[in-house]
């Protein structure tokens, strides 16, 4: 089983490449970076983790996921870089397609794409995605994305995504597609969505029964036909119990990804270097 961390990026604290680097050497999988392009003042939408205001400030403060990754990128090897979680409707899906291709390219096939739904509306609609619709918008601009990605020529006609035929380089180094997770709770709905249209499921914070849910999208995955198994990672933002990890991975978890504290460069640096060590991975193991 995989181990990663995830940093909470903001304009204060260390860098995104300084955390990927203390990852990486402390022999983690991944490093995930969050997305959010602002937050309304004002807003309906409640935290799902909360029921109501940010529980942490660094919402406001977030970097650009894909800036942070670059200068991840350019400073490490063999990490893999991601999102936990991108929000793709924020952004035109040419565009982003190109930027996230040039991403896995430079770095050498390390990228994993880690979406969202978004639960803050506003925020979305602030970006012209009607918040009813926001699950349409995020299939439609990954199946664009895709489309450039994969093929020579690519073309795309869709409600809310438009590509006449084109093309667009370069491709990234995975192929057919860069890895897309969905963050999400475990619910029915969304299993079927992550089934349909991604590769498999980030578990939120606030998910209980893990064992529960990962036995349901494994079943809604082999009863749609997808080859294989879903990718399954659990954020984890508890105290992790004595053989949590073994009977995690037992059940068919596949990564495990612990959070970074919002501390002076010199407190997380060390925080990751104790962390790894602490850790028991396969890679260790032999």
């Amino acid at each position: 089983m995989d181990l990663s961390v995830v940093l909470f990026t903001s304009d204060r604290g260390i860098t995104p490449a300084e955390a990927a680097r203390a990852a990486e050497e402390a022999g983690f999988h991944g490093f995930y970076v969050p997305e959010h392009s602002h937050i309304p003042t004002s807003r309906d939408s409640a935290h799902p983790g909360t029921g109501g205001e940010l529980p942490d400030d660094r919402y406001l403060r977030i970097l650009d996921p894909w800036v942070a990754l670059a200068t991840a990128a350019a400073v490490t090897s063999t990490i893999r870089l991601g999102t936990a979680v991108a929000l793709p409707m924020e952004h035109d899906p040419i565009t982003l397609a190109k930027t996230l291709a040039t991403l896995d390219h430079l770095s050498g096939g390390r990228v994993t794409l880690g979406v969202g739904f978004g639960w803050n509306v506003e925020e979305l609609e602030d970006h012209g995605v009607p918040g009813k619709k926001r699950r349409t918008v995020l299939r439609e601009y990954l199946e664009l994305m895709q489309q450039l990605w994969t093929n020579e020529v690519a073309s795309y006609d869709g409600e809310f995504a438009r590509l006449r035929s084109s093309w667009a380089f370069p491709k990234p180094v995975q192929q057919p597609r860069i890895p897309i997770l969905v963050g999400a709770g475990g619910t029915p709905k969304n299993f079927d969505w992550i089934v349909a249209n991604a590769d498999g499921w980030i578990t939120t914070p606030i998910e209980t029964d893990i064992e529960e849910r990962v036995a349901a999208l494994n079943q809604a995955w082999q009863e749609a036909g997808r080859e294989g198994d879903p990718r399954i990672v659990v954020l984890l933002t508890s105290r992790l119990e004595p053989g949590q990890l073994e009977r995690w991975e037992a059940l068919g978890v596949d990564e495990v990804m612990f959070g970074l504290p919002d501390k002076s460069a010199e407190d997380v640096t060390r925080f990751i270097a104790r962390l790894g060590a602490s850790l028991k991975r396969p890679a260790q193991d032999g």
